[in-house]
């Protein structure tokens, strides 16, 4: 009797439900939530492309009329460079380092050693912009205007069109670390490391084109 009533209650309410996986900070789960996830990645790599290509015609229209014009002119005068250039240079290769490194953290599900190196590459992407409001600051304490020369008219304008991108990739930057320190990067959202990541690698490669560009052709 006891093993005929067990029998019933146990087909009546079936095996205990499995554990609930959340991943780190939650996400969907199963194949349909596997194969949204990956629609939406590919979507986004679609965007960050489209983007990228747009940020370089850009700048390779920039530098079209920076080889024109300091060929066709008698009027160009080579600016002096900060020595702080370089500083902040070697501050940006080292944020795209750690941004890496926070990367191979995270494939190896190493969470803490992942906020540790995102954050520090966070920390340095704000002091590479610091540093370049002091280079701005040292020019114009030095006369270097503008309007000074055509040579200075492009550094500030290359440069400054630089630290409008990465004011955009240090706020993906930034939102990444929030959610990061919160727990709240979940399968769903690893797409945005990625594409964070990848962008400030742009940003990182296309500041080393500029220096060599001033610092060769200028």
């Amino acid at each position: 009797m006891s093993m005929s009533g067990s029998l019933t209650q146990d087909t009546i309410q079936g095996p205990p439900p499995p554990p609930i996986d959340r991943g780190w900070g939650g996400g969907g789960s199963g194949s349909g939530g596997g194969e949204g996830r990956g629609a939406d990645r590919r979507a986004s790599f679609t965007a960050l492309f489209v983007l990228l290509a747009a940020s370089t015609m850009v700048f390779a229209a920039f530098t079209s009329a920076f080889v024109v014009r300091k060929g066709l002119s008698d009027d160009w005068v080579s600016m002096p460079k900060p020595p702080i250039l370089l500083v902040n240079t070697l501050v940006l290769l080292a944020s795209s380092f750690a941004l890496d490194l926070s990367r191979r953290a995270l494939k190896a599900g190493n969470r803490s050693r992942f906020n540790l190196w995102w954050s520090a590459g966070t920390g340095l992407g704000v002091l590479f912009l610091a540093g370049q409001a002091v280079a701005w600051h040292q020019l114009l304490q030095a006369g270097v205007f503008v309007a000074t020369n055509p040579s200075s008219s492009f550094f500030y304008v290359l440069t400054a069109s630089h630290a409008f991108h990465l004011v955009g990739g240090l706020a993906a930057l930034v939102y990444v670390d929030i959610q990061a320190w919160r727990l709240q990067l979940g399968p769903a959202k690893r797409t945005t490391i990625d594409i964070a990541a990848l962008f400030w690698h742009f940003l990182d490669g296309l500041w080393v084109y500029l220096m060599i560009l001033f610092y060769v052709w200028g």
